[in-house]
């Protein structure tokens, strides 16, 4: 139950006293929020980037860390399992605190906290404390996840979309770019001067946000486990956004079993690709992010059942190319540029579908869809580096097709469902 802000304060005073509710905290910051600077959009931007970043770092360096802490291929890749396991308990778990906590100091504590993780990655000596730094810096990456609502609340209604569309840019390239910057860096440096560096660069993300960013008071008065609560509610109630979740669980899955195994076959013959070169393939999800923009806008036209059945396609299709990499570079970074393309064209649409649904829930529904959305990718990412030990990137491409069959079923599903409920209608 959500109780209106414009309720008078003897009311607010006895919602309080019942146990489970969420009261909104009436407030001016809003109206107070001077028009946002180009200065500030950009330190949003790149702060989102910056963070999220921190998670992808580690996949063009899995080979020269196996190597290093004489790890196998599947505790290696663990690494990455285990960063996108704690994103998705920092989403279910910490995303919410946007609402309860003064957003500058938990935005710059947590930024901190990730620094901390990273260099303690570039210090690890075995496995255990690799695994748990790992675990750290994925849980308290989900800052990005709070610093895209926070430019939210700090822009103008005039300005929001904008605003919000060039901090979401900026944590599209955090995603994309990280793996290009850490392989070359790891060429030229070492992989453990990789966290090293991006700790440093983190500190000084928080010291600039501290600085620019103004106080923002909490805006929900509860109790931590009503809050959790409410989100649970809204899964349970809400048919199209576990529809969505799970299209964006199989999608991500998907991203992962590509991603994860990736160095390991590019550092091994025919290839033998330094760290440097294997970072550069993440360009080649550039171009396919930039281009999946105009789902969102097919989706705004009424598309989005169309435009979910289209990149679902690409999802399948894109093994073909990739299956063959042996044979082709070519034939591989055509591949990635379509599962690339197929996975953010069906995020995207995925975001504008919930976002549709309960307007003054969007934290909680992001932190409901993009809990399971990376729990998505624990499961890819887990399963992807296993197969790969045992059957090679054939059985790479085999359980890569798998997510884009399921999703393609549901799919199919949903929409004889929704047509036979047109047909009972009329």
């Amino acid at each position: 139950m959500v109780i209106k802000s414009a309720m008078d304060n003897d009311t607010v005073k006895e919602a309080l006293q019942r146990p489970g509710l969420i009261v909104p905290v009436a407030s001016e910051q809003a109206s107070n929020v001077p028009a946002m600077t180009g200065s500030l959009v950009l330190l949003l931007a790149t702060a989102t980037g910056m963070t999220v970043a921190s998670i992808y770092y580690a996949q063009p360096l899995l080979e020269a860390m196996r190597a290093a802490l004489g790890l196998g291929v599947t505790g290696a890749g663990m690494v990455i399992t285990i960063s996108q396991f704690g994103y998705a308990l920092g989403l279910a778990l910490l995303v919410p605190l946007g609402d309860l906590c003064e957003r500058r100091k938990l935005v710059v504590a947590m930024t901190a906290g990730i620094a901390l993780g990273l260099a303690g990655m570039g210090c690890a000596s075995g496995m255990v404390m690799l695994l748990l730094f790992s675990l750290v810096v994925g849980a308290l990456s989900v800052v990005a996840q709070i610093l895209v609502a926070f430019a939210a609340d700090l822009a103008h209604e005039w300005e929001r979309g904008r605003v919000v569309g060039t901090v979401m840019s900026g944590l599209l390239l955090g995603i994309l770019l990280a793996r290009t910057a850490a392989g070359l860096l790891a060429q030229l440096f070492g992989w453990r001067a990789v966290f090293w560096l991006a700790a440093a660069v983190l500190l000084g993300v928080a010291a600039m946000i501290f600085r620019a960013l103004p106080v923002r008071r909490p805006t929900v008065r509860s109790g931590y486990g009503a809050l959790l609560k409410s989100t649970l509610v809204l899964f349970r109630d809400e048919p199209v956004l576990r529809l969505r979740s799970w299209y964006g669980a199989l999608a991500f899955g998907l991203f992962s079993i590509l991603w994860t195994p990736l160095a390991f076959l590019l550092s091994q013959p025919p290839f033998n690709y330094p760290p440097g070169v294997i970072g550069l393939f993440g360009f080649a999800g550039v171009a396919g992010a930039l281009a999946a923009s105009a789902a969102g806008r097919l989706a705004d036209r009424g598309a989005a059942g169309y435009t979910t059945g289209a990149a679902i396609v690409l999802l399948i299709v894109s093994w073909w190319p990739i299956g063959l990499a042996s044979r082709s570079v070519a034939l591989l970074l055509a591949g990635i540029l379509f599962l690339d393309l197929g996975v953010q064209a069906l995020h995207i649409t995925n975001q504008s579908e919930i976002y549709r649904l309960r307007p003054e829930a969007r934290s909680r529904l992001t932190s409901a869809y993009m809990a399971c959305f990376f729990a998505g990718g624990v499961a890819g990412s887990s399963l992807s580096a296993l197969v790969y030990s045992r059957a090679g990137w054939t059985g790479v491409c085999v359980l890569g097709v798998l997510p884009g069959c399921a999703a393609a079923g549901i799919w199919l599903r949903s929409r004889a469902v929704r047509r036979a409920g047109v047909k009972a209608g009329n």
